[in-house]
Order: structure tokens, then sequence, then C-alpha cells
């Protein structure tokens, strides 16, 4: 009889620890995996999936007032928040059910517990205070919303988490952040007709992108009514009825119906066991891990956000299945963290891969710089100020595109297929050999001839 209930103990059902399972059960592995709230995690139940239909639904009133251009004549539409909030539940719950099924038909045990590990092959189930052995444990917990430091009021802040489950829209919003969250749900409650201040501590938003996808992403939410205010934080928040007073700290107010943080996400891994076994886990950095995933404690792995290494879903999957490949197929497996594409479901949108020119610049002894900006056709009926912008960062000395970046409309779309082009290691010379598909706002990708800058860096450094 072995002396383990399970092969594998996963804690926590997001995408990383789901896609672990199924695999780990499919090579035939004994599995089991608890969590605490629902299966599908951050991204299904409360993060990508129910923002994105969020986002959808924002984008629909530049759709009826375009359209006018184009000769439609639309009536006054009219929005309801409970409609919308009402439908994505029921996809949320669709959703969940399929992942559900997707565990089941992979044999794998599921438990709707909190989970705390006791000692290096023991989990104690906290619902019931019953314990499994297991020969090893994967922690897939991920992330959950920082708020910050105690101000007076902080009790009256939500976190995106609640911004999903609103009774009703608010009327005005405060949102404090500058990352993907807080300018997403600035752009969905903008578009839906909410009055919107984001303010942001740094210089600009987006930190972290190319300085002037940055630039060029600040000026357009302008233009769609958004205040962004930069430089600044939250001190206070006061309470008058219905009402919030939220005071800044150059001693300002702003009057809202709702005032929300999104200033960034810690991993979850504080209070599960960790660290009496001597798992390093600390409160910024997520949990250490070695190549294939593996802690301080060598039948212990971690996946996801909760290592701090690329918070995003797809790379949490690619993780969980890397791991269930290296632990139970007997295929040791290292997932490339270099070069991931990535997306910005604003308004417009945002597609990037690779480095940024200040990165490029730093890194490479040349760099060729390619960009432009232009106003998408779609706009030209319907007389909308807006603009597409688009950069390629080259190596000036291999010619290789080391650098993308996209605003404008299904940027996501289109730096999911050139992805593959610059993982490939693509050159600027191929880019042009391509075909332009006209007229398409991606043809400019490839008709970009001239350079915008070029750069050498100094031989002394």
């Amino acid at each position: 009889m072995s002396e383990f209930d399970v092969d594998l103990f996963v804690i926590g059902a997001g995408s990383g620890g789901v896609r672990a399972a199924r695999i780990a059960g499919g090579y035939g592995a004994r599995v089991m995996v608890a969590e605490e709230f629902r299966f599908g995690g951050t991204c299904v139940i409360r993060g990508c999936v129910p923002k994105k239909l969020l986002v959808y639904a924002s984008r629909f009133a530049h759709e009826f007032e375009d359209a006018a251009g184009y000769g439609w004549t639309v009536g006054e539409p009219t929005f309801d928040w409970p409609t919308l909030i009402a439908n994505k539940d029921r996809e949320i719950a669709r959703l969940e059910a399929a992942y559900i099924a997707t565990l089941e038909r992979s044999k794998v045990e599921m438990v709707r517990s909190r989970a705390v590990i006791e000692d290096r092959h023991t989990i104690r189930l906290v619902k019931d205070n019953k314990t499994v052995r297991a020969k090893t444990i994967l922690v897939a917990t991920g992330g959950w919303p920082h708020m910050g430091p105690n101000i007076p009021g902080l009790e009256h802040i939500i976190s995106s988490n609640e911004a999903l489950h609103l009774d009703a829209m608010p009327k005005r919003i405060l949102i404090q952040g500058g990352g993907y969250i807080a300018v997403e749900f600035a752009c969905i409650f903008a578009g839906l007709g909410s009055e919107v201040t984001l303010v942001y501590r740094g210089e600009n938003i987006l930190r972290g992108f190319d300085d002037d996808v940055r630039e060029h992403l600040r000026n357009e939410m302008r233009k769609r009514g958004i205040v962004v205010t930069c430089g600044h934080t939250v001190t206070e928040v006061g309470k008058a009825g219905d009402e919030f007073s939220v005071k800044l700290s150059d001693g300002s107010s702003v009057t809202v119906d709702k005032a929300m943080f999104a200033i960034g996400r810690r991993p979850n891994c504080m209070n599960i066991g960790l660290e009496k076994l001597g798992v390093r886990c600390h409160e910024h950095g997520g949990i250490e891990v070695d190549a294939y995933s593996r802690t301080a404690v060598p039948n212990i792995y971690a996946v996801g956000d909760v290592t701090n290494r690329v918070n995003l879903t797809p790379v949490a999957i690619r993780e969980g299945h890397a791991f269930a490949d290296t632990v139970f197929g007997n295929r040791p497996t290292k997932v490339d963290h270099n070069l991931v594409p990535t997306a910005v479901f604003s308004e417009p949108e945002i597609g990037v891969i690779g480095l940024t020119e200040a990165q490029a610049r730093k890194e490479l002894a040349q760099v060729d710089i390619y960009k432009t900006s232009f106003r998408p056709m779609k706009a030209t009926l319907s007389g909308r100020d807006t603009r597409v912008f688009m950069k390629l960062v080259v190596d000036g000395t291999s010619d290789r595109v080391v650098g993308c970046h996209i605003v404008g409309p299904d940027a996501g779309e289109i730096i999911q297929v050139l992805g593959i082009a610059v993982k490939m290691g693509a050159t600027k010379a191929d880019f042009d050999a391509t075909m332009a598909v006209h007229p398409t706002a991606a043809e400019e990708l490839v008709t970009m001839r001239e350079k915008a800058a070029s750069y050498k860096r100094a031989a002394a450094e």
C-alpha cells in the first residue's frame, strides 16, 4: 500500500493549477486539487475573461456613434448595467463548469477547501480538518489585489474584484493605479458613460511599456474624457451619504460615487505553511523557484503569479504544463520567459512584444527605430478623433526585429500573430519582403521603410 494518498496535490484551481492537474492526470498520476473559492481562478472568475466581456460592452458606445458617418440612423441607445453583469455571470458559470468537466475527464479529485501545508508531504484541508499525504505538492495560488498603505477611509475603496460585481454602474469613479488593470477599467467605465479620474503616482501610466506607447495611450484616453492625473496618490477617502470625497497628495479632492484601487497584485503565498518548510516566499517577491518551477524543498513546486515571474495567464498555463511534463511525463521542460507577447485591453488597445526603445538602447550596440502614426481608415467617415501608433525596434547590427509596439484596434490579435515572427528571429528585411494586405492597419508593419531614429552606443559603454 502506498504511503501517499495522491501522487500530486495542487493548491489552487486557476489556469496554471488546472493545466498541471489535467496533464499530470493524463500521465496516470493520482491528482487532487483544492480550491477555496471557485474553479477557474483569477483569469476566468474575476480577471481576464469577465474584464474582456466588459471591454466589449464599453466599445459599443463608439460603434453607435461611428455608425452615423456610414449612413446609419440609430435611435438613442440605452445601457443597463445589471443586464451586463447578469449575462457576464452566466458566462463565467459556464466556463467554471467547463473547467470542472475537464478535470473530471482527467480523473482529478476536486476539493472545495482552503489547503495548508503541514509538512513536505502533508496537506491539511481546513474545511473539515482532514489531512492528505502527497508525494508532490504544487502551489498555484496566484495573486491578490494589493490595497497599499492603511490610509483613512481605506475600507470604502474597492478593488477589481468588487468592480465586477457592483449593483449599479457608478456615474463618477476614481481609479488609482497606472498598470494593466487600472487603465483597462478606466476605459471600461468611460466607455459605459462614467466620469473617470485616473490617478497614478508615477510620471506616466503603464510603467515598463515603451515611452511612445505610454504617451500615445494617455493622449487617447484624454480624448475620451478620462482625467489622467500623474505624480499624485490618494491620501484619504471620506464618505458622505452615497458619495465619497477622495483627497489627493497635492491637497485637491474629487467627489465620486466609487473609488477603486488597482495599484498592483501580490503573490498569494502567505499563511499556507511554506515559511516553516524553508520555502523562500517574500511578501512582494513570490515563491522562489528554479527553471523547472521547483522550490528549495525538492518535492514542492510553484507555478503562475504566485512565483512573480511573468504574471500572465498563458505563462501560468505553460508553466503548469511544463511542470507536469517534467515530473510525471519524464520530459524535463523549461519555460522560456523571453519574448512573451502581451496586450492591454484599453481603448484603444495595446499589443507589444520584445524590447522597448529604452531597453534596446541600453542593451544593444546599435538600434534602429521605425514608427508611424495615422488615422485609422474607419475614422475617415466616422470623424472620430483617434490615431493608430506602430513602432518597430530593430537591432541595427543583426537587422533582427527585437521589439514591436502597437496601439490601435485589434492590437492584441495582431501582436499574437506577429509574435511568432519575432520569436523566430525575423529581420527587418523579412518584414520588408512580406507582401502587404491592403487596406488594413497591419500593413503598416511591413511598409515602414524610413528610420525614425538610429542610435549607436558609445564605445566606452
